[in-house]
């Protein structure tokens, strides 16, 4: 699961850098947010079975604070 995430990530930094000096490209805007919310449903999914992919208010806890506990994401 992690892996692919880090993969769907990786495709929205390349497009970001892209459209950066392309601003105007209409099929790479709809390929970006297209990935962008497959990212948010990847991230949610992670998180209903792990707990907290990202700090920093990125990522809410539960009903107890689930950043001290295991699995860390990159043990999963």
């Amino acid at each position: 699961m992690l892996e692919e995430l880090q993969a769907t990530d990786f495709t929205l930094v390349e497009l970001t850098l892209y459209l950066d000096t392309h601003p105007n490209d209409s099929h790479a805007i709809k390929q970006f947010n297209q990935f962008s919310e497959y990212s948010q449903q990847q991230k949610a999914r992670f998180e209903e079975r792990f707990g907290p992919l990202q700090q920093f208010g990125n990522s809410s806890s539960g009903e107890r604070w689930d950043w001290n506990t295991e699995p860390w994401p990159w043990q999963v």
